[in-house]
């Protein structure tokens, strides 16, 4: 069976959608993400941005082989918006996503059942509004050799088509390459054959 070594995420922030329900007004935003920091970055500007509202419910996922995720409910009633919206995550078959609704009360309450079609309305169309790519799960490798060597490892890289994603050269050399994940067995054993050639997967 072939690995799969693709996954979809965002292209680019959604643009803003607007969801009501009885004088509630959920806005909704989704955002590419690749760490917890732009998670924060995120909310911290949407709170700047919505004074007024009361809830800033989230979830998110990161990562692809090993996945982090995290469900926020805001302070709504357990359940009830985080995991909805996580719940479209998944629908989708996303990661390296954030979605975000931010919800401004509107003296009417919803109840449980209510917040949840709410919320997972919202994440949906919030994710309905985004551009979604899918992008290849690359893997990296440092590559350090004598500068003696530097046109057997040039050879293998224009070959193989690879990445370069930084070099180092002088005396001794060392350049990191990148190359699909499917491929990536393959590639290690070219350079790991190679005499006086020195190769290390790097997370």
């Amino acid at each position: 069976m072939e690995q799969k070594d693709t996954y979809k995420t965002l292209a680019k922030p959604s643009e803003e959608i607007l969801y009501k329900e009885k004088n509630s007004k959920f806005y909704g935003y989704a955002f590419p993400v690749t760490n917890e920091d732009e998670v924060k970055n995120h909310l911290e500007t949407l709170r700047k941005q919505h004074h007024g509202a009361v809830h800033f419910c989230y979830a998110f996922q990161i990562g692809t082989n090993k996945i982090q995720y995290r469900a926020n409910d805001d302070g709504e009633p357990s359940n009830s918006a985080g995991m909805p919206i996580y719940g479209q995550i998944q629908s989708f078959g996303l990661t390296n996503v954030l979605v975000v609704i931010v919800r401004f009360f509107g003296g009417v309450k919803l109840g449980v059942g209510g917040l949840i079609s709410a919320y997972r309305t919202a994440a949906q169309m919030a994710l309905e509004e985004s551009e979604i790519i899918e992008k290849t799960i690359d893997i990296f490798f440092k590559v350090n050799f004598d500068y003696k060597n530097m046109n057997k490892v040039m050879r293998v890289i224009k070959e193989k088509n690879l990445s370069i994603i930084s070099q180092n050269m002088n005396e001794s050399c060392e350049i990191i390459i990148s190359t699909r994940k499917k491929n990536a067995e393959m590639i290690f054993d070219i350079f790991d054959n190679l005499f006086e050639i020195e190769v290390k997967t790097i997370d």
